[in-house]
């Protein structure tokens, strides 16, 4: 029975539902086709709002790829440690059997491994705090992009509506100025759509780089509890540890002791049986002399013989 809570599937199942969610804004984007090109495509007097638009777009490509990468990399390890946690379950003799060796769990065995044959204290709040600064500069990069997307909405919103003003400067010292009024609906046609562009990223990018850290957390937390539950009684000697050791140890000599006690009242009882067998042959063979000394005498005396000389 597993007594380790983890969830082994965790990075898998949110990729799955990464890729479904893209595909829904997919086909919403292509059913809403003339929407999307009316607010992007069409009328553009400038290429601002391609130019706004597109940076944002790559730096939310760039992050959900690092962020698929470190999906695919937190899926392997999962795998790794269920396979470590089955190994300890069902006892097999090596416990990394069929583990990588350049998994977390594996890392984290051959080095309390290393320590406890070179006589050094194992601190487990050490080895955690150290696995989690390593981790958590794997996600500094999604982090970064989840910071700055929605400033960047902010920032083509705020270029477009600068767009906007000039259109509109434009038409006050013009009675009619048909470009200064065109600028100005492209200037706040772009804000609308730098500022969908950054709002529907953010939430896509910021939703999965929350599970992103959740993934991170039952992972790590999985290490910690197989270190908890399976290493530490191998590697671990602490003075809890040792006193209750001793505790056992004691507890097995009283019980030892007890059966050593035992076993010599049965041996005392086995001796007094066996001195009074002793006994009783002792007086069945003084009797047996002296029947046999009466008869000695009554064949002597029936044949007549001379009696022995002493």
């Amino acid at each position: 029975m597993q007594i380790i809570t983890f969830r082994s599937h965790f990075s898998r199942n949110t990729l799955l539902l990464m890729f479904l969610v893209a595909l829904v804004i997919i086909g919403i984007s292509i059913w809403k086709y003339d929407l999307v090109a009316t607010v992007y495509f069409r009328d553009q007097l400038t290429a601002t709002g391609w130019i706004i638009n597109g940076a944002i777009v790559i730096l939310f490509v760039l992050g959900l790829l690092r962020m698929i990468a470190i999906f695919l990399s937190y899926g392997r390890e999962e795998k790794a440690t269920a396979r470590f946690i089955r190994n300890q379950e069902n006892e097999v003799e090596d416990p990394l059997y069929q583990v990588p060796a350049g998994s977390i769990i594996a890392s984290r065995y051959r080095v309390m491994e290393r320590l406890h044959a070179s006589s050094t204290p194992i601190n487990q709040g050490a080895l955690a705090a150290t696995l989690l600064a390593s981790e958590s500069t794997r996600t500094s990069f999604p982090k970064y992009i989840s910071n700055v997307l929605i400033l960047t909405g902010v920032f083509g919103t705020i270029v477009s509506l600068s767009l906007a003003l000039l259109g509109a400067s434009d038409l006050l010292e013009h009675a009619v100025d048909v470009e200064g009024m065109g600028l100005v609906i492209h200037g706040m046609s772009t804000a609308l759509s730098t500022t969908i562009t950054a709002i529907v990223c953010y939430l896509f990018f910021g939703y999965f780089y929350l599970k992103l850290t959740d993934a991170q957390t039952n992972l790590l937390s999985a290490v910690e509890q197989v270190t908890t539950t399976y290493l530490a009684p191998l590697f671990v000697v602490e003075q809890d540890t040792t006193l209750y050791e001793f505790t056992g140890l004691v507890r097995s000599l009283q019980s030892l002791v007890r059966q050593m006690q035992e076993s010599q009242k049965v041996v005392a009882r086995a001796e007094t049986r066996l001195l009074d067998a002793v006994d009783e042959y002792q007086n069945q063979a003084l009797g047996e002399r002296e029947k046999m000394d009466v008869m000695i005498e009554l064949l002597r005396k029936g044949f007549r013989l001379p009696e022995e000389d002493e």
